[in-house]
């Protein structure tokens, strides 16, 4: 392994075992056990390195996609939705470097590549869900890609509200399972 792998590895597992604000450059240094001028040598800053992380994250996102039950459209983009949620609950540091442009370099052309092909493999599922629904769910004309924003925004504020206690302390919330169900209703329909 490279010093350069060493570094995201440790960084990934900083930011799992004590969250985001905790994974410094000095920090992963000390941890990899490298110099604290070791990071700087690989990566142009903890920008860089954060976006290296993300990356790995996203990498795990579409991993999680790619490896769904097989079945009809309806019941992949589900799974889909399924998998998402369940990563950000499963993962909530990573999760939360994954979208946190104030500490990633949102243009950082392998973050920006690994993030697409996320989107871009659930803009598919949808697109195939809605081709193949008996009964237009949307206006004729919507791109598949607006709708699958829309869900995966949905899908994103359910995850950060529940992570961050907006909806865990809600009776009328028992899970993010729960609440879950009750978007998947409302976009894809029974």
């Amino acid at each position: 392994m490279t010093t350069r792998q060493r570094l995201i590895r440790t960084a990934s597992e900083l930011l799992t075992g004590s969250g985001v604000e905790a994974v410094t450059l000095r920090g992963i240094a000390k941890a990899a056990g490298v110099s604290h001028g070791a990071p700087l040598r690989h990566f142009s800053g903890r920008a860089e390195l954060l976006s290296a992380v993300a990356t790995v994250g996203f990498d795990q996102l579409l991993d999680r996609g790619t490896r769904l039950p097989t079945g009809t459209p309806r019941e992949r983009v589900t799974a889909a939705c399924h998998a998402y949620v369940d990563f950000a609950v499963t993962n909530p540091a990573m999760f939360e470097l994954m979208f946190r442009r104030d500490l990633i370099d949102p243009d950082e052309p392998q973050l920006v590549a690994a993030s697409s092909a996320v989107f871009d493999y659930f803009a598919e599922l949808v697109r195939l869900d809605l081709e193949e629904a008996s009964v237009s769910r949307v206006r004729p004309g919507t791109d598949p890609r607006l709708v699958a924003a829309s869900l995966w925004a949905a899908l994103h504020g359910l995850a950060q509200l529940w992570l961050w206690g907006g909806l865990a302390g809600a009776s009328f919330a028992p899970s993010p399972e729960a609440a879950l169900a009750v978007t998947l209703d409302a976009y894809l329909g029974s």
